[in-house]
């Protein structure tokens, strides 16, 4: 039972508050049962890997994290006029089983946890975890789905070939879905990208698999309606993978994930990419690499969720029209 702090004291005895109970996202219903998703639209699944992580570990413990802090999100998204929950039927699942250390393992794991949620015809809202979870989660997508168009907020591209010879791991996982045919490189973009990189290689490597790259400064030179029409310039209508990797964000506002880069987006910002996307054809999400145990004050769990958030709003937007 939810929290409604407009009902009077005495009729809300009974009620658990938005501190205690058994963490889901948002207090969604926790199922664990397939016949428990039928006409679900979407599925909050938690992912607690990061043995793809080449620096900072500990994005393992960002599903449970996320869950904590978005008890604090109420119903109603007064910026876009929506009540997510009263136009999309969703479910938190728990979490992905995984083999601690063993990569190739625990990707099939992934995998396969997640076509449950598919072939349901639900959409899997993923909370990694490292961002190599992208990899398994499309290969599942592109089964039912065929290869996706991928909107990527990221200050890293992830399409490095291999890290010290390991070719599945954070930095990598755009690279093999392109090998895979899992997405289609030509139609996906990816922004925010920022920092220090090997060589000018790099990003060059990226275009040449066919990414839109949207670097940082320009990105913060585009109005929010500009980004978004340029998202949409390069999706098209094609079946979407939204993926969010919390290092988007200024570690002004996120300061707990592995691999920080300055000069980026604030969290406002993201928020009104966010509110300006057209969700209609997306088929997954994930939002990735939150650590907690460099987020002491708990904002960057807090931005997960609220991004999370928004993204709900919006797929409930693309259902209807907005709430009276």
């Amino acid at each position: 039972m939810t929290e409604d702090l407009h009902e009077p004291a005495h009729r809300r005895r009974g009620v658990v508050p938005a501190f205690g109970g058994i963490k889901t996202f948002m207090r969604l219903p926790h199922v664990d049962g397939l016949d428990e998703l039928c006409g679900c639209d979407f599925a909050v699944v938690g992912v607690p890997f990061d043995t793809g992580v080449t620096y900072r570990i500990g994005t393992r413990f960002a599903p449970s994290a996320i869950r904590e802090m978005s008890a604090v999100l109420r119903g109603y998204n007064p910026a876009l006029g929506v009540s997510p929950m009263e136009h999309l039927c969703g479910v938190d699942i728990g979490d992905t089983p995984l083999v601690p250390g063993n990569a190739v393992e625990s990707m099939q794991l992934i995998e396969e946890t997640v076509d449950s949620v598919v072939d349901a015809n639900i959409v899997p809202v993923c909370l990694g975890g490292d961002h190599s979870i992208s990899l398994p989660i499309l290969r599942s997508l592109a089964k039912r789905h065929g290869p996706l168009a991928v909107i990527h907020f990221d200050s890293h591209s992830d399409t490095w070939n291999s890290v010290y010879g390991d070719r599945y791991n954070h930095a990598t996982p755009f690279r093999r879905a392109t090998e895979e045919n899992l997405i289609l490189p030509k139609n996906s973009i990816q922004l925010g990208i920022r920092g220090s990189i090997p060589g000018p290689e790099d990003l060059a490597n990226a275009r040449k698999l066919g990414f839109t790259i949207v670097e940082a400064d320009r990105l913060l030179s585009m109005d929010p309606e500009g980004v978004c029409r340029l998202i949409c310039e390069v999706v098209g209508d094609r079946p979407v993978y939204l993926t969010f990797d919390i290092d988007f964000l200024d570690p002004a506002h996120a300061p707990g994930t592995g691999t920080p880069e300055v000069g980026g987006p604030s969290s406002a910002q993201a928020l009104s990419y966010i509110r300006r996307l057209d969700l209609t054809h997306v088929r997954g999400v994930d939002l990735v690499e939150v650590l907690p145990a460099y987020d002491p004050s708990q904002v960057t769990s807090l931005a997960a969720a609220c991004i999370i958030f928004e993204i709900l709003s919006v797929m409930a937007l693309s259902k209807g029209e907005p709430d009276s």
